[in-house]
């Protein structure tokens, strides 16, 4: 699994085990369910900016969102 790959992979993973859809992730980091939709699906990079958001919703440090580390 590659970089990309992997962070779709986790942020997925950790949206669907706070029991959320990708609407209600975007409304609360104010994004778009596009957006949303197509970091999981990889088809879709993202910004400094977003990877933060994601990091700091989620609790989980940006190295394990692109796959440096294994811990969150």
């Amino acid at each position: 699994m590659n970089n990309l790959e992997l962070f779709a992979f986790r942020v997925k993973k950790l949206r669907k085990a706070q029991k959320l859809s990708q609407q209600e992730l975007a409304e609360v980091l104010g994004l778009t369910q596009t957006t949303i939709s197509g970091i999981e699906s990889g088809l879709r990079t993202t910004t400094i900016e977003k990877l933060i958001l994601l990091a700091k919703f989620f609790d989980v440090s940006t190295d394990y969102l692109l796959g440096l580390k294994d811990e969150p």
